[in-house]
């Protein structure tokens, strides 16, 4: 044997390779770490947007449910506001629930006030968060209503009212 062919590499670059090695590993994990957490934060964004949204729908189209008589539901626009009004007659006298978006809060009037008590949208509760709520009723020639929520710029509802049916009195 030569040498040349017998001699070992350095002690240096023994180390030095599993060194490397191990620096590459340790980049891998802090990136993997650090692109999770940012996939995790867009998840949760998401999930709660969704939360919000879903929650708003689901107690605006309970309550219209529950409300959904003849010419009980009704789409008023007050001081620029989509307000979506139900109606109910107790005794002798009308009374309005209200269901609207007023700065950023999806709020609902339910003080079960009467109809002609100059209340006004200033004066509901706040329920939760909501961001741009509009209401329209697009009635057909067959008599059926179809009331439209709007939540957002993406959220729809639509909602054929049944006390539009015909021989629905209640």
């Amino acid at each position: 044997m030569t040498a040349k062919a017998s001699r070992r590499p350095s002690q240096g670059a023994e180390q030095l390779f599993p060194a490397l090695l191990f620096f590459v590993f340790l980049i891998c994990t802090i990136f993997t770490i650090l692109i999770g957490s940012r996939v995790y934060e867009n998840i949760r964004g998401r999930d709660n947007s969704s939360f919000e949204t879903d929650t708003a729908l689901a107690y605006i189209t309970n309550k219209i449910h529950q409300n959904d008589k003849q010419d009980a539901i009704e789409v008023r626009d007050i001081n620029g506001c989509s307000v979506l009004v139900m109606l109910s007659h107790y005794g002798d006298s009308d009374y309005e629930t209200w269901i609207y978006e007023s700065g950023g809060q999806l709020k609902l009037k339910e003080l079960f006030s009467r109809a002609d008590s100059g209340l006004g949208v200033d004066d509901g509760l706040d329920i939760m968060d909501c961001q741009s709520l509009t209401f329209s009723i697009d009635e057909s020639t067959g008599g059926s209503r179809v009331l439209t929520i709007t939540l957002g710029n993406n959220e729809k509802a639509k909602l054929l009212l049944r006390s539009s049916r015909k021989g629905d009195v209640s």
